[in-house]
């Protein structure tokens, strides 16, 4: 009879040191083939092109302190004093001086409101985006405006003298918080089985998105007035307000039908097996799934709002990006690198607030992650 042998396993051995770790990581994702390690060689030959040099005059050679006379001397690295000195005019614009607490309070308040509604584990969230959508914009022009609904509870402060950062994020904020809902509304417009509502829909998506940004822009500040009554004004910020949420509108909806669409039929038929009715089978089923799968899209659409409110200033909004170019065109400053510092720093501004949205909507999607992502 044979004799029973016992055999020991041997230990797991560990994978080869050029499939993980930093080479690891080199291998799989810079040096995988022929062409990802040419195309590797070739950004790695245009950064060291790039990069020095452009550390060199924003930071390293830059002038940091003195006036328009210390850039003068040193022409070819960036004037930061320019900067400084004109930041209270770069995000007030052409506010008054004494009134500009008013701003500020408003800045805080949105700054408050949007920490709470984005940091999970504070309670009351429910209310305080109530607050933020219904409350805050009343209480935002009553403070920016100093009046509301003909009642003056401060001076009155032009939108002609508003200008700067603080315009811009009037304009972004507006367009996005109307822009969903409406997206929303024309999307399921567009799918509706009414043949009125569906051609009505149809043709305000078709039409806005059309239409260029810069004559929604020129429509709205030009023409508008001459189809009102006589004696009948309409804000000219409130009027780039209303084009601009619109016409970003228009480009939520196929966002959201995108998305919709995403959406297989058996979670409309399981729904309506259950007898749901239309409006609580789109709240609780269907468009929950389907602004989840829409995210990147949506926050895309957002960040091209946010970088498309320079445009107003071709009809005398002055945004930051003006308010820039008029600190510009300021003889004081007339230094050769005063106006590459200038749209640097709102390169950099704009770069850090839609940097910031993008990473946000990173943080949502893995958070709402359920195992369908490729």
């Amino acid at each position: 009879m044979a004799e029973n042998k016992t055999f020991t396993p041997l230990p797991d051995l560990p994978p080869p040191a050029s499939t993980v770790g930093f080479v690891g990581w080199l291998r799989s994702n810079l040096f995988s083939s022929p062409a990802n390690t040419i195309m590797t060689v070739l950004a790695a030959v245009f950064a060291l092109w790039l990069i020095p040099p452009t550390l060199d005059w924003t930071l390293f050679s830059a002038v940091y302190s003195g006036g328009s006379e210390a850039c003068a001397a040193n022409p070819d690295a960036a004037c930061w004093p320019f900067i400084t000195k004109r930041l209270p005019q770069f995000f007030y614009g052409f506010y008054e001086e004494t009134e500009r607490w008013r701003v500020d309070v408003a800045a805080i308040m949105l700054a408050v409101g949007l920490v709470w509604l984005l940091i999970e584990r504070l309670p009351y969230r429910q209310f305080v985006g109530l607050f933020m959508l219904l409350v805050y914009p009343l209480i935002a022009w009553a403070l920016l405006y100093g009046s509301v609904f003909g009642i003056d509870f401060f001076p009155i402060v032009q939108t002609s003298l508003w200008g700067g950062f603080s315009l811009t994020l009037v304009i972004a904020l507006t367009g996005i918080v109307i822009s969903l809902p409406l997206g929303i509304v024309f999307a399921l417009g567009r799918q509706s089985k009414m043949p009125i509502i569906r051609t009505i829909c149809i043709s305000f998506i078709e039409f806005w998105r059309g239409v260029p940004l810069i004559t929604v822009l020129f429509m709205a500040s030009v023409m508008l007035p001459l189809f009102l009554p006589e004696g009948v004004t309409f804000d000219q910020l409130l009027r780039a307000l209303l084009g601009v949420a619109l016409f970003s509108s228009a480009y939520m909806a196929e966002v959201v039908r995108g998305g919709l669409q995403a959406i297989p039929k058996g979670q409309t038929e399981g729904a309506q097996s259950l007898g749901l009715g239309y409006w609580l089978m789109m709240r609780k089923i269907i468009l929950p799934q389907a602004l989840k799968t829409v995210i990147p899209g949506i926050v895309n659409t957002f960040i091209g709002l946010f970088k498309d409110t320079t445009l107003v200033l071709i009809i005398s909004l002055f945004d930051l990006l003006g308010v820039v170019q008029a600190a510009i065109a300021d003889p004081n400053w007339s230094v050769k690198s005063v106006p590459y510092t200038g749209y640097v720093f709102v390169a950099l501004v704009f770069w850090v607030c839609c940097f910031g949205m993008s990473q946000y909507s990173r943080y949502v999607e893995r958070k709402l992650h359920t195992g369908h992502k490729r």
